[in-house]
């Protein structure tokens, strides 16, 4: 994997640190927000539900901003070019509009489903769990699709939809194996983490701290990679399954067992 392909994680990372920020810093600095809160009114007032859909917009779109250029980048190397980040952001700032839209879609089916969660904490939380479960594997291939195809939401599902269910078997195992790999490497980390919390403890506070802050980097480094191969593998998968088109960097025998007969 090209070592460049990790600054659109890491940039979406920071940018979505810093919408978050934007939000949470006003709002608790603000007395009348935090009385709402103590008062359990926070989710009665419509300026708060405002704010969450303007927050939610905002979190999507630049995820799937950061997301459509590494999917961009994904798709010139497997054609066997050359990417770079610039090219990465130049599709993606060609597909501006229908970021915009997918992040509208995206932050209205949110608000829905955090809305049905806050009417009854248990059946509500219960009920927007599996409608958001049933939304991530409907919109599982939307990215690529948005890239490719320059596509509207409601046609981005569709056309996901349809990739899904042609590429059910092989996407399940992507995500474990990439999962499999988080959880080892996110394991690694804690070692030094926990190391050097008890260094710390034991008054060897210099090395304590050196092995915290390497572990908290392996942690990131880890998230990092994790992000970008699980969006390079769905752009593989979504290629393989539109055009039967393969890189040299997948073995087409596992892309091909993702197709079942029907």
């Amino acid at each position: 994997m090209d070592k460049e392909l990790l600054l659109f994680p890491l940039f979406s990372g920071i940018c979505c640190t810093l919408v978050m920020a934007s939000f949470l810093v006003p709002a608790f600095m603000s007395e009348q927000f935090r009385g709402m809160l103590e008062n359990g009114e926070a989710a009665e007032n419509p300026l708060v539900w405002a704010l969450t859909f303007l927050f939610y917009f905002l979190n999507y779109f630049v995820i799937v901003f950061f997301n459509s250029a590494l999917v961009a980048c994904a798709i010139i190397r497997f054609r066997g070019g050359d990417p770079t980040v610039a090219d990465g952001f130049r599709a993606a700032g060609k597909r501006l509009p229908v970021i915009f839209g997918w992040a509208l879609a995206s932050a209205t089916v949110g608000l829905i489903l955090k809305m049905i969660e806050s009417r009854n904490e248990k059946i509500g939380a219960i009920v927007s769990m599996v409608l958001g479960a049933g939304w991530t594997i409907a919109t599982y291939f939307v990215v690529p699709v948005l890239v490719v195809e320059n596509v509207g939401p409601v046609d981005a599902v569709k056309r996901s939809w349809s990739v899904i269910k042609k590429t059910w078997g092989e996407s399940i195992g992507a995500n474990f194996g990439v999962g499999f790999m988080v959880f080892i490497g996110s394991v690694l980390c804690l070692i030094p983490l926990l190391g050097g919390g008890w260094l710390i403890a034991q008054g060897t506070v210099s090395l304590g701290i050196a092995a915290v802050i390497l572990g908290v980097v392996g942690l990131m480094l880890v998230s990092l990679i994790s992000s970008a191969l699980n969006t390079i593998i769905i752009a593989a998968l979504y290629l393989y399954a539109s055009d039967q088109e393969t890189s040299q960097h997948f073995d087409e025998r596992l892309l091909r067992g993702a197709f079942a007969s029907r």
